[in-house]
């Protein structure tokens, strides 16, 4: 039997050998402060690379110290990390997984304490615990964290050249494409909005302002890993809340980064302001769906994706081209390996060491 969960993807110089994709997932796990990758994200994201999934994404990775979320988050602004980095996608590799790495920012919702560990709480990390000054497009602060700086120009065109710095790091790291954050409420999503973007110069105002940044981004990226890498965007469809980022305002706008260079949009949602949000299962996947009818590209959908039949159903239904996991992944490693059993698919890249458990 066949299945579209199965069915290989091409984006630029990348073959994906299936469509279903590991979400970004933030580990807070660099005990060290460094950025630099454990152990940890080996055995995280190797599971999941030997348990079938088609791309492995690395959490979102800092583009500077200061952009990280919290002092416990990955990087890639030093050899260092390279290296590090290039232990891992190595892994990756070797069991037929693609990779890539969300590059991010986190701007006025940065040095924030950890979920977990000795520093775990909420809000703004203190200086003298190891915090720091953040920047957002305008001064206003998240509800609970301490108010941001709003960047000047030269600012902005700091943010610009780090994540460009940051994608050529990714590719000497042997990611096979780089993700932009620009979802969550993190520093691009905090440019798009109109809630946190009160900017009156040529990055405020006009949704051609407030996307600005993040085409200046995607511009500087391309150029700096070439034709070959593909260059995805992840946008949240909605900001839940009246008056804020839409899903029209993430779809013209996910035409305006095709335009510039972008493969593939991955829409998840939220995460700017707190928000009245109605989950359930595959609650966003709309917002993919409205996405890649106005833009015709490519799109993955994400959001409470947690059985196979559903994943299937989103690309049979054409509501989206890749479906991405996150916490299923984190509950099932070998979520794929399961898939191809249940939908009667035979695949070619179960572990050698794994056969002996296959189900026959």
């Amino acid at each position: 039997m066949t299945s579209p969960l199965f069915d290989p993807i091409t984006l630029r110089g990348m073959t994906v050998r299936n469509r279903i994709w590991v979400a970004p997932l933030c580990q807070y796990t660099v005990d060290k402060r460094d950025g630099v990758p454990t152990d940890w994200h080996l055995v995280h994201l190797g599971s999941m690379a030997s348990g079938g999934a088609g791309l492995v994404m690395a959490e979102a990775t800092g583009v500077s110290p200061d952009a990280r979320i919290s002092p416990h988050d990955t990087g890639i602004w030093n050899d260092e990390q390279v290296a590090a980095w290039r232990r891992i996608t190595d892994f990756l590799h070797a069991q037929g997984a693609a990779t890539a790495v969300q590059l991010a920012h986190a701007g006025r919702k940065a040095s924030v304490h950890p979920e977990w560990g000795p520093l775990a709480g909420s809000g703004t990390l203190p200086a003298d615990q190891g915090g720091w000054r953040t920047v957002s497009a305008s001064a206003i602060a998240f509800p609970g964290y301490d108010e941001p700086i709003a960047l000047d120009l030269p600012g902005i065109d700091a943010v610009v050249e780090d994540f460009a710095a940051a994608a050529e790091r990714s590719v000497d790291a042997g990611f096979d494409a780089v993700e932009i954050h620009a979802a969550h409420g993190y520093l691009v999503h905090q440019f798009l909005s109109p809630l946190s973007n009160l900017r009156d110069d040529e990055y405020g105002g006009s949704l051609e302002n407030r996307a600005r940044l993040l085409l200046r981004i995607v511009r500087a990226v391309r150029e700096r890993v070439g034709e070959t890498v593909p260059v995805l965007v992840r946008f949240s469809g909605t900001d839940w809340t009246d008056g804020g980022w839409d899903v029209e305002q993430t779809a013209t706008v996910a035409g305006w980064v095709r335009d510039a260079g972008v493969d593939l949009v991955d829409v998840s949602s939220g995460g700017l302001v707190p928000a009245k949000i109605t989950a359930g299962p595959g609650y966003q996947v709309p917002f993919a769906q409205r996405v890649r009818e106005a833009t015709g590209m490519p799109v993955s959908a994400v959001g409470l994706i947690t059985e196979v039949r559903q994943a299937e159903d989103v690309l049979l239904s054409g509501q989206a081209d890749v479906v991405t996991l996150g916490r299923e992944m984190m509950r099932d490693p070998h979520f794929v390996l399961r898939a191809a059993h249940e939908l009667g698919v035979d695949i070619d890249y179960w572990p050698a060491q794994y056969e002996r458990a296959r189900w026959r």
